[in-house]
C-alpha cells in the first residue's frame, strides 16, 4: 500500500496502525520490568528488601549499588524500546536525534534486534516460574516469597516483546512493490 502526497508524488509505504493487543503488550512490557527495578533501587538505598543481614552485605558496596542502579535503568529503557514498535518513533527516527533524525526506520533494523532480544530474554527468564524450587539462603523466608513474586513478571518480557515484534513485522513488510 502506498500513499500519495499533496503534490501527487508517491511516498514511502505507510504501515497500518498497530492492533490494540500489540499496543497493550508493548506497554505491558515496560510494566513487567518495573517491580524488579524498584526492588533493586530499594537495595541501592540501603533497604535489605528481603535479604538476611549477611546476604545483604555484598550489596552495600559502591560498585554493587552502581551495578544495581544501572541494571534497573537499562532494563527499563530496553523494555521501553518495545513501545517504539507500536509508536511513530519506531517508523521515523525522531528529528532531535543527530545525523539520522527524520529518516524512516527500515523494518528489519527494528525487527532483527527486537527478535534477537526477545529470544535472549525468553531464555534468560525461562526458569523464573521455578524460583521457589531453588535455594536462596541469603534471603529470609518472607524475602524469598516477596522477591520471587517480584521476579515472576519477567517471565513475560521475552514473549511480550516477541509478540509485538511479530506485529511490527507484519505491519511493515513490503507487499508486492509496483
Amino acid at each position: 500500500m502506498s500513499r500519495m502526497t499533496l503534490q501527487g508524488v508517491r511516498s514511502a509505504p505507510v504501515a497500518p496502525p498497530p492492533p490494540r493487543w500489540a499496543v497493550l503488550a508493548a506497554h505491558l512490557t515496560a510494566l513487567v520490568v518495573l517491580p524488579t527495578g524498584l526492588w533493586r533501587i530499594a537495595l541501592v538505598l540501603g533497604h535489605p528488601a528481603g535479604y538476611t543481614e549477611a546476604g545483604f552485605e555484598p550489596f552495600s558496596t559502591v560498585d554493587a549499588k552502581v551495578w544495581m542502579l544501572a541494571l534497573s535503568v537499562v532494563s527499563e529503557l530496553v523494555a521501553l524500546l518495545t513501545i517504539g514498535l507500536v509508536r511513530p518513533w519506531g517508523e521515523v527516527v525522531p528529528h532531535w536525534i543527530p545525523l539520522i533524525g527524520g529518516r524512516r526506520v527500515r523494518p528489519l533494523a527494528a525487527v532483527v534486534p527486537a527478535a534477537l532480544g526477545s529470544a535472549v530474554l525468553t531464555l534468560t527468564w525461562a526458569a523464573v516460574p521455578f524460583w521457589w524450587t531453588y535455594p536462596h539462603a541469603d534471603l529470609t523466608a518472607t524475602g524469598n516469597l516477596f522477591v520471587g513474586i517480584l521476579y515472576q513478571p519477567l517471565f513475560l518480557w521475552g514473549p511480550l516483546t516477541a509478540a509485538v515484534t511479530v506485529s511490527y513485522y507484519r505491519r511493515h513488510r513490503v507487499r508486492g512493490r509496483g
